[in-house]
């Protein structure tokens, strides 16, 4: 029983979010997670509105074939009958925001990533990583400039950081506690004429002082901005230095590196990864 325990203990717990259009993505980035992560124990929970049983079945064959376990979850449309969902405030927009709400109650931490993302060192030190008595551990995109992040302080009224809500580990029972369904409808009712991300404009204007700051470098590293991290580290964060020690590669923005004309330095490593996960 003791080493069941601990074997318990050890399991890394992803949470995704997307629909079927996204599941090539969720191959390639759990590839990534096996290729550079492979001795850990993974369990991935798919919280969606929809995707066809022949999608999921698919995504089972792949966590399979890598040794993890896939949970899909379906989330019943009537949780959110009093939240703002349009096509611009779909319902999975909310859906990392309020997992402490939606997962099953014997999960005390989970660790969401957006599908356009690549792992290419471990994630076993951000798991394990001490919250500090707060909700959400994410990193802020601040650039070389503090321009974004004053302007988005100004916006949202906060005096936090901006923070990119791609990468969250999540305190599922502090969130349990503090997290109130209705009290996020509310404000994106009150806001959504001005909310430009919704989802995680909602995040730093309502918990933002409930977040431990990531090293965005390691932890959510936006490709599209490597002269920046170059610029920031005085030279040091050049391309071996990403290989070495960027856990998270995080593809913002519209351009994305499985469309034509990626223009960023990384869309060649992704394209590596996506032969990879076609294999």
């Amino acid at each position: 029983m003791e080493c069941a325990g601990k074997e318990e203990k050890n399991i890394i717990r992803l949470l995704v979010a997307l629909d079927q259009n996204y599941l090539p993505q969720l191959q390639v980035l759990l590839t990534s997670i096996a290729v550079n992560n492979p001795d850990e124990n993974v369990e991935v929970y798919l919280m969606h509105s929809g995707i066809p049983a022949e999608g999921l079945e698919k995504a089972d064959r792949h966590c399979r074939a890598l040794g993890y376990a896939l949970i899909p979850l379906r989330v019943d449309p009537a949780f959110f009958k009093e939240a703002p969902v349009t096509k611009r405030y779909p319902q999975e927009m909310y859906y990392r925001l309020l997992a402490p709400c939606l997962l099953p109650e014997d999960l005390d931490r989970i660790l969401y990533l957006d599908p356009d993302i690549l792992v290419i060192n471990s994630l076993r030190p951000l798991w394990e990583m001490d919250l500090q008595g707060k909700l959400f551990a994410a990193a802020s995109h601040t650039g070389v400039t503090e321009i974004a992040n004053s302007v988005n302080r100004l916006r949202l009224k906060t005096d936090s950081d901006y923070y990119n809500s791609g990468v969250l580990l999540i305190d599922l029972n502090a969130g349990r506690k503090e997290v109130d369904p209705r009290e996020v409808f509310a404000f994106s009712a009150e806001h959504k004429a001005s909310l430009l991300l919704p989802d995680q404009d909602i995040l730093n204007a309502m918990y933002g002082n409930r977040i431990l700051p990531l090293d965005d470098a390691v932890w959510n590293y936006d490709a599209r901005n490597y002269n920046s991290y170059l610029l920031r580290s005085s030279g040091k964060a050049d391309t071996d230095w990403v290989i070495s020690n960027t856990a998270i590669l995080h593809f913002c923005g519209r351009a994305k590196p499985w469309k034509p004309g990626y223009p960023y330095r990384f869309g060649i490593l992704y394209k590596h990864y996506a032969r990879l996960a076609e294999r």
